[in-house]
């Protein structure tokens, strides 16, 4: 998982190829809460090791991303533990909730473009009532 650029070597040297508009890469994000997830256009690694591998194979931040919240991790346990380890019965509800909106922002990406699915799924929470 920290080598994620390698499935993208036999695109990065394929002139059709533009991650800019062809690539959504999805990535665990522990500091999104369990359920959340969150669509950028592009950006740094923050951190996450296949990012940066991947950032490394296409020279580039210029790709979008799907960031899908697994958070918050436990302290002070391993991160790598942490993202590997199965999901309890209640977090395997939760990400099960979350699977329909998911589909739904990759589709939109795909027909419209990452700005109008951020736009459309990047939501912040209402207040409580």
């Amino acid at each position: 998982m920290n080598r994620s650029g390698a499935a993208l070597l036999p695109l990065a040297d394929d002139a059709r190829f533009n991650p800019d508009q062809d690539l959504l890469v999805m990535v665990d994000e522990v500091a999104l809460d369990l359920g959340a997830f969150r669509l950028r256009a592009n950006g740094s690694a923050g951190g996450h090791n296949g990012l940066k591998h991947i950032e490394s194979v296409l020279g580039s931040q210029q790709y979008a991303r799907l960031r899908i919240g697994v958070g918050p991790r436990p302290q002070p346990e391993d991160l790598a533990d942490f993202v590997l380890d199965r999901f309890t019965r209640a977090e395997r509800t939760a990400f099960d909730a979350l699977l329909d909106p998911l589909c739904e922002a990759v589709e939109c990406w795909m027909d419209e473009g990452i700005e109008v699915a951020m736009n459309r799924f990047n939501r912040k929470p209402g207040p409580a009532t």
